[in-house]
């Protein structure tokens, strides 16, 4: 008689049961080893959609294998608090964002519970809270300690109007995404991280299994060249600077030097531009100020420029050089100026070719016969026009213009980053406050840390213009200094959201220590990460500010490791109906709905079903009705009874045991290697198997018990809830997550016939049973002597006869 599967009667009784016995509680005192699985905890947007799940399932059903396995696993949950969508939800909806945030956390840990997941709810994080921004201020402090905070100008997208700074989210086709006003650059006064000084150790990733592709993301933002500062001369009526410094990756054509670019921002330009170019410049850097960087370095945007009427020299040549501004310059990569190769560089080739400004060919392409180029030669070539240094092959040109340059003192051999030092300074309420006051008397002091945390203020006014309330709360701002007494004033920015997840991994360690950010034991008792998994879309952000907040807190002595992910895992993104899910589509999954009548373990299973979890996924309902028909299967094949055995079958009997092991095996390795959707597909056709075993009527039931034991352990991670009460209604005692992880038996995995095909000059003409040990040359033998075979071979030459060991006899003849 069928039994009915109604996961509602019993998933949320084991949730309960699993919190109450704090089955998942994890502490350091075990004599198991150690493994730290950690996902990408989520930010709180109020609901869990179907991408959290797709995220979270499969990494729980991860470090539920390992606990089996025997380790000692922390895999803990928090909530990603602070940033900009509380403070936008405080304004449309006038509800303070700490209230917006903790209503959706409460809604947030509720629907993760459904999920079963094996978090040790005692150790949750929510970075919003004092007891946790406590510490990223004291962690602020010890970077502004160690030289690796500091405050300095910086370009800012600015909306005149609103008299307030944008992100670049909210610039929208150059304007204000509120009042549709132009967008200016200016200058602010911003707090900075010295990331850089890290840029060749974040390019570095010996010892950490990493995607490839996030390795090479990572290298290329660092984006390290090795190259030449040279110096340009400058004489400028009234300008005191007297030289003009650019990197470059070519000195080998420095000859080629025709027009050198500045940066529209660059402080010089106000200085050299001379007055007939002046309305010309300044309309141009209006025009810059407009646009974001993204426009600027554009591909696509045709380059334009404006010539300030000034001159630099050429020490190599002794020729001046017409200085140009062009807004593909960034006064924040390099020295903000360019010297301009128009033979060799496609950009400046087409720079050149618009405003009708000389190209001089310096690295002659194979062949050349002196006449002028229809595109820059930016391959190798002999040096030409290049005075000591003609006839050179332009890749020892590069040293030897180096040493040149040296000697004479114009320049010299230097690396050069694209990696610029990380901005942290928001102008919003809701992120942790930059614990320094400003006094008139001590310039800037860092608050003490006995006075930490600096709270943030709950009377702060919400304003649509997007200003910081922090502005304009004077018991907030007002303060001593810590120093002399004096009347000071505290920092009214807030700390960008990634420094708070730049160390959250440490606090899932400790998170309830009071007297320090974490207890150093546990830290090196659990760190470093074990297996990290998350989005890709992290690879340059979050992953690069944590990776260099853990060196910088090595160097501090704080702890002795580098790298924080040992590992890392990227999942791929589910879809819907072949589409990326979205309101407007009206496709959008909501996992509950499955949930309430499909049951938690099912919406698990589908999702690691729907296919390879680092490519991602299309959600479909008859998909997942599918692995629900399945899970009932499971269900009905251990709960009904077993027929009585007619017949005793020892071949039977050790097939059953051979295709088990074969399944304890192929289960474990995908895993272990992340395959869930072969792991799924290899748990269905076992399943097939037994109801055909099981119908055979001649399985005994010491036998039957044994492997439906098997079969509950191996799918206990897949399926927590439903093999918990499987578990308990086969009258076991104890959790079924607290056994261990089934291993198999290597000579019961071996098969005991295989299946030879045998073709006859490459053509299928039979296959053949065969006893697994068989030799090639018995293989050999029994290829010819199959009765489907002979009528192909008789009275021809055999040629060669061709084994691939276990699969195939080719006997090629003519």
């Amino acid at each position: 008689m069928e039994v009915k599967y109604n996961p509602q009667e019993f998933e949320k009784k084991w949730q309960q049961k699993w919190a109450d016995d704090k089955l998942y509680k994890v502490d350091e005192n075990s004599p198991k080893p150690k493994w730290y699985a950690l996902t990408m905890f989520p930010y709180t947007s109020g609901d869990l959609h179907i991408g959290h799940w797709y995220a979270m399932a499969p990494s729980d059903v991860h470090a539920r294998f390992k606990r089996m396995q025997g380790f000692n696993v922390l895999h803990p949950i928090g909530f990603d608090s602070f940033g900009l969508p509380a403070e936008n939800a405080a304004i449309r909806r006038g509800i303070h964002p700490y209230k917006w945030t903790m209503q959706n956390i409460e809604n947030m840990r509720k629907q993760l519970k459904t999920m079963g997941s094996i978090y040790d709810w005692d150790r949750e994080i929510i970075t919003c809270l004092p007891e946790y921004y406590k510490w990223t201020q004291w962690f602020f402090l010890k970077l502004y300690e160690a030289g690796l905070a500091y405050k300095t100008k910086a370009p800012v997208n600015w909306c005149p109007k609103c008299q307030t700074v944008l992100a670049n989210e909210q610039v929208v086709n150059g304007e204000c995404e509120r009042c549709n006003t132009p967008v200016v650059h200016r200058g602010l006064e911003q707090w900075f991280f010295r990331i850089t000084k890290y840029a060749d150790e974040l390019q570095d990733h010996k010892g950490i299994d990493w995607p490839e592709r996030i390795k090479i993301m990572q290298h290329n933002w660092v984006g390290r060249s090795e190259g030449a500062e040279i110096s340009f001369g400058l004489d400028c009526p009234g300008v005191e600077q007297k030289e003009i410094r650019v990197f470059t990756t070519r000195p080998d054509t420095v000859h080629g030097v025709t027009f050198m670019v500045l940066a529209p921002e660059h402080p010089l330009v106000e200085k050299i531009t001379t007055p007939e170019n002046r309305a010309a410049v300044d309309e141009y850097i209006s025009k810059s100020r407009r646009e974001t960087e993204i426009e600027r370095l554009s591909t696509e945007k045709e380059k334009d420029g404006v010539f300030t009427g000034a001159y630099c020299i050429n020490h190599l040549t002794g020729e001046k050089v017409p200085i140009w501004i062009a807004d593909y310059v960034l006064l924040g990569y390099g020295t903000g100026a360019v010297m301009a190769v128009p033979a060799h560089d496609t950009r400046d080739f087409a720079f050149a070719r618009k405003y009708n400004i000389p190209i001089h060919i310096v690295i002659a392409p194979p062949d050349w016969d002196g006449q002028a180029i229809k595109e820059a030669w930016t391959e190798a070539g002999t040096m030409v026009n290049s005075g000591n240094f003609n006839g050179i092959p332009n890749e020892q040109g590069k040293s030897a213009v180096c040493d040149y340059l040296q000697e004479k003192g114009w320049g010299k051999r230097t690396i050069s980053y694209k990696l610029r030092d990380w901005l942290i300074s928001r102008q919003r309420y809701w992120g942790a406050p930059i614990p320094m006051v400003y006094c008139e008397k001590c310039g800037i002091v860092p608050v003490p840390e006995k006075d930490l945390p600096v709270l943030l203020p709950e009377n702060a006014e919400f304003r649509p213009t997007g200003e910081s309330p922090l502005k304009y709360v004077e018991s907030f701002v007002n303060t001593k200094c810590p120093k002399c007494g004096g009347p000071a004033k505290r920092e009214t920015d807030t700390m960008d959201t990634f420094m708070c997840s730049s160390w959250y991994f440490l606090r899932y360690t400790s998170p309830h220590c009071t007297d320090s950010a974490f207890d150093p034991a546990k830290v090196k008792y659990w760190m470093p990460v074990d297996i990290y998994t998350g989005g890709a879309e992290h690879a340059v952000m979050h992953l690069f500010y944590a990776r260099f907040f853990t060196k910088a807190i090595r160097d501090m002595g704080l702890v002795d490791f580098g790298e924080p992910f040992l590992k890392l895992f990227n999942q791929g993104i589910i879809i819907a109906d072949h589409q990326k899910m979205s309101k407007s589509r009206g496709n959008v999954v909501n996992p509950d709905e499955y949930v309430s009548t499909m049951g938690a373990d099912v919406v698990r299973a589908y999702l690691m079903f729907a296919g390879p979890w680092e490519q991602g996924g299309d959600w479909n309902d008859s998909g997942i009705a599918g692995v629900s028909r399945w899970m009932n299967r499971i269900w009905n094949l251990i709960l009904e009874d077993l027929p009585v055995p007619t017949k005793a079958s020892e071949e039977i009997r050790r097939e059953l045991l051979r295709v088990t092991h074969q399944m304890i095996k192929k289960v474990t390795n995908d895993i272990s290697q992340m395959q869930f959707n072969t792991m799924i597909a290899a748990f269905m056709e076992y399943t097939n198997y037994l109801i055909k075993v099981k119908d055979t009527g001649t399985i005994q039931t010491a036998d039957w018990k044994d492997i439906t034991e098997i079969l509950m352990k191996v799918l206990a991670p897949t399926a927590p809830h439903t093999t918990e009460e499987l578990w308990y209604l086969t009258n076991h005692t104890g959790s079924i997550h607290n056994e261990s992880w089934p291993k198999w038996d290597e000579s019961l995995v071996k098969e005991d016939e295989i299946t030879l095909v045998i073709q006859v000059n490459g053509k299928l003409r039979d296959r053949i049973n065969v006893p697994a040990s068989i030799s090639e040359a018995e293989a050999k033998k029994a290829a010819g002597d199959s009765p489907k075979v002979k009528s192909f071979i008789d009275g021809k030459e055999t040629v060669n006869i061709i084994y691939v060991p276990g699969r195939l006899v080719n006997i090629v003849v003519k």
